[in-house]
């Protein structure tokens, strides 16, 4: 069982409160239509940009997920939004980037199963949480 399975056991289970469950409703806020850095779109436009798009890409693409470490997490977000999302979820910097390297790519593929960013987005936190605990 994946973090992710595990986060979203916890939630479905009324059990979410806690780093976890905090790091990913940090995670979907990130995602959404409503975020503040554009969500996945512009996550993906930065991925480009700093030579990371092949891997950000693989997660909404039908294949296989490709890895990406806290490092290259940190270049893709910027520190400043991996420390927001740290402190949203009651961790580490270090820790932070370590669980959403794990966590990240999970999220994206479940929410993109069709390999491609929806039209009009992805959706707000509310209707993201609910496509992943259906999954």
């Amino acid at each position: 069982m994946g973090l992710l399975d595990s986060v979203v056991g916890m939630l479905k289970g009324g059990q979410g409160t806690g780093g976890n469950a905090d790091l990913l409703n940090a995670v979907l806020g990130m995602l959404g239509n409503n975020a503040q850095g554009g969500g996945l779109a512009a996550i993906l436009a930065k991925a480009q940009q700093g030579g990371l798009g092949d891997i950000v890409s693989s997660w909404i693409g039908t294949g296989q997920n490709l890895p990406i470490s806290a490092d290259q997490l940190n270049n893709v977000l910027g520190s400043d939004t991996v420390a927001n999302l740290a402190k949203k979820a009651g961790l580490s910097p270090d820790d932070a980037a370590s669980q959403l390297s794990q966590v990240l790519p999970q999220v994206v593929d479940k929410l993109t199963p069709a390999g491609r960013i929806p039209e009009g987005g992805l959706g707000n936190v509310t209707e993201l949480l609910g496509r992943l605990m259906q999954r």
